[in-house]
C-alpha cells in the first residue's frame, strides 16, 4: 500500500517559543538592544522637552520665574537617571558590567552604546532582549529624521538669508524716487 503524501504529519510539531527578557524601563536589571535604547533615549528627550515646556507655561502664566528651573531640574535629574538605568542594561546587552555607563559623562564616548551590538544569546545578564516593537523602531528613526534636517537648515537658513538680502538691495535700487 503506497503512502498518501498529502496526509497530515503524525508527529507533534510545536513552536519552539524563545526566551525573552523582560524590558524594564525604570530598572537597572536586563538587557536592552540598540533600536530600543535609542529609540528610548529619544523619547525621553522628547519627555522632558515637553516637561520644561509646561513648566515654562505655568512660570510664563503665573510670573514665577523660579517655576522654569524647578521644571528644568525636574526633568534633567528624571532623565539623567532613567538614561543611566537604560546605559546600564544597554551594556548588560553586550555582556559588559554596568559601570561601563559611567562613560556617559565623557563626550561622544557614549556613541558607542550605539554600535556595539548585543549578545544573541543569552548571557550572564538574562535572555536576550525581545524584537523591537514598532514604537521603538519609529522612535529611533526621529533621531537620523532630526539629523538629517538640521543639516539641510544649516545649509537652506543661511541660503534663504543671503538671497533675502540680494532681493531687498535689488528692490531697493529698482524703487522709483
Amino acid at each position: 500500500m503506497a503512502t498518501n503524501p498529502y496526509k497530515t504529519p503524525a508527529a507533534t510539531v510545536a513552536d519552539q517559543a524563545e526566551d525573552y527578557g523582560e524590558v524594564k524601563i525604570l530598572s537597572a536589571a536586563g538587557r536592552l538592544g540598540r533600536v530600543r535604547y535609542i529609540g528610548y533615549s529619544v523619547g525621553m528627550s522628547l519627555l522632558m522637552y515637553l516637561v520644561i515646556g509646561v513648566f515654562a507655561l505655568l512660570a510664563g502664566l503665573t510670573k514665577a520665574e523660579f517655576l522654569m528651573a524647578v521644571g528644568m531640574i525636574v526633568g534633567g535629574l528624571g532623565m539623567l537617571v532613567i538614561m543611566v538605568m537604560l546605559t546600564v542594561q544597554r551594556c548588560h546587552d553586550f555582556n559588559q558590567s554596568g559601570w561601563l555607563a559611567l562613560l556617559l559623562i565623557v563626550p561622544l564616548v557614549p556613541l558607542m552604546f550605539w554600535l556595539i551590538p548585543g549578545n544573541q544569546d543569552s548571557n550572564r545578564f538574562g535572555n536576550p532582549p525581545p524584537p523591537n516593537s514598532t514604537g521603538a523602531v519609529v522612535l529611533a528613526l526621529i533621531l537620523p529624521f532630526m539629523f538629517v534636517a538640521g543639516i539641510l537648515a544649516a545649509i537652506a537658513i543661511p541660503a534663504f538669508s543671503d538671497y533675502n538680502a540680494r532681493a531687498k538691495a535689488v528692490q531697493s535700487q529698482q524703487a522709483p524716487q
